[in-house]
């Protein structure tokens, strides 16, 4: 079965303003977390994605599939890049990660499609 990775991002991104309007600071911690994981400068925006990718994959979040596969591309990762850091998920998370790496694989091919420029 194909997911529509776009609708995910599209229906998650309702239920997360709906949590943050429910738990503020919370919210608002948790944004100043990511932020701070982004910053530094040992590794680049691509690589922070493509990990965030492989880790999505081993703990098995659909939803974290769908954001990190967008933000790969939107570093300029490869599917070539993108195909490797899903190898490695596999590697560290046997079977499972098979058929997750698979969804994260369909996700970034979805995200490049929308981003195609029309003929």
């Amino acid at each position: 079965m194909v997911e529509d990775w776009l609708a995910l991002m599209g229906t998650m991104n309702g239920a997360v303003r709906d949590l943050r309007a429910a738990s503020p600071d919370v919210m608002k911690a948790f944004s100043d977390m990511a932020r701070a994981a982004h910053g530094g400068e040992a590794l680049d925006a691509k690589t922070k994605e493509l990990v965030a990718l492989a880790i999505s994959v081993a703990v098995r979040c659909d939803p974290c599939i769908a954001y990190h596969a967008e933000g790969a591309v939107k570093q300029g990762a490869s599917r070539a890049e993108v195909s490797e850091t899903l190898a490695m998920a596999v590697y560290m998370g046997a079977g499972p990660s098979v058929m997750y790496a698979a969804k994260a694989l369909e996700a970034v091919d979805q995200i490049v499609a929308r981003e195609a420029p029309m003929p």
